[in-house]
């Protein structure tokens, strides 16, 4: 009697771990950078716990996290880290306030390039979209591995904006270097409702793209750029593994994104704004000069037109 409760004891313990593999999601998050990253994740307030929220990356590498079928959250990657004089683990940039590598449920500050996942939605698909409307600090890419239905098209933001960020929105990194470490969103860098899409401005009839959302949305037509940006910017797949890799190549190979046909409305890349400069003349202002990045890049759209209609 003794052999046959222990049998089904271990008969039990294996089901149960089976079943958890088969109900869980693996995030593989790769390294593509020239330096160390610390990637940071934070659960929804009712989503089940991670089995880490923050840990150390160094370049080249990579670390699989299984993630609960039902979770919804994001994740970032932390920049310029180490440890004080007291102590305490901080970040230059996307910090997470929390004094130590794991986040332990602190978001990251703004500006961050987040990755944000609603797991098992409506229809049983997966919601995921990468987002600038907290700012920037990094390229990523997430990319869905084997999904069985939804678009699964790839999403991300691949150009590194850092060096053509609009001077009202540069952040640089207070060791004297003059080195552009981020770049803010209009939002947190006016504090201005309509760059927020709060008070009178809070519904999508009147909170309009501005002109520095449109510098991060002809960049990185897929991102998120600003808060209703949902039509272009929200993407579907079903029962699939994730990829997500910091500071990819910007002409990512097919191997990669995968051989799925790519339905998406607007392009991963906007190959026109590939090479951003890194320094603007003394006399032009940010906003001019964004207008002019995206009036180039509607030229090229157009011109793009005509070429295939001839």
């Amino acid at each position: 009697m003794g052999r046959l409760i222990f049998f089904l004891i271990i008969l039990t313990f294996f089901t149960l771990s089976f079943l958890s593999e088969v109900q869980s999601t693996s995030f593989k998050i790769v390294n593509k950078c020239r330096h160390t990253i610390w990637p940071g994740l934070l659960s929804g307030a009712t989503s089940p716990p991670l089995p880490t929220t923050g840990f150390t990356l160094k370049s080249g590498e990579s670390r699989t996290v299984n993630i609960p079928k039902s979770w919804s959250g994001r994740l970032w990657a932390r920049t310029l880290c180490g440890r004080g004089s007291d102590g305490k683990f901080s970040c230059v940039t996307a910090d997470c306030g929390s004094g130590k590598v794991e986040c332990a449920g602190g978001g990251a500050k703004p500006p961050a390039s987040l990755a944000e996942f609603t797991l098992n939605g409506a229809d049983g698909l997966d919601f995921y979209d990468v987002s600038l409307v907290d700012g920037y600090n990094l390229p990523m890419l997430v990319v869905a591995k084997g999904g069985t239905k939804g678009g699964c098209s790839p999403t991300g933001c691949l150009v590194d904006l850092n060096g053509g960020c609009p001077a009202d929105l540069k952040v640089a990194r207070g060791d004297g270097s003059g080195d552009n470490v981020a770049c803010r969103s209009a939002c947190e860098a006016f504090a201005d409702p309509r760059y927020c899409c709060s008070e009178a401005y809070s519904t999508p009839d009147t909170c309009a793209p501005s002109v520095y959302s449109q510098f991060f949305k002809h960049a990185c037509p897929r991102s998120y750029s600003y808060a209703y940006d949902d039509k272009t910017s929200t993407f579907t797949c079903a029962s699939a593994n994730y990829m997500i890799i910091f500071c990819p190549l910007p002409y990512t190979s097919q191997k990669v994104l995968g051989a799925r046909q790519d339905g998406a409305q607007l392009p991963l890349v906007n190959k026109t704004m590939m090479y951003l400069k890194t320094r603007h003349s003394s006399g032009s202002s940010s906003t001019g000069l964004i207008r002019t990045q995206i009036i180039a890049y509607v030229a090229s759209i157009t011109l793009a037109f005509f070429l295939s209609c001839s």
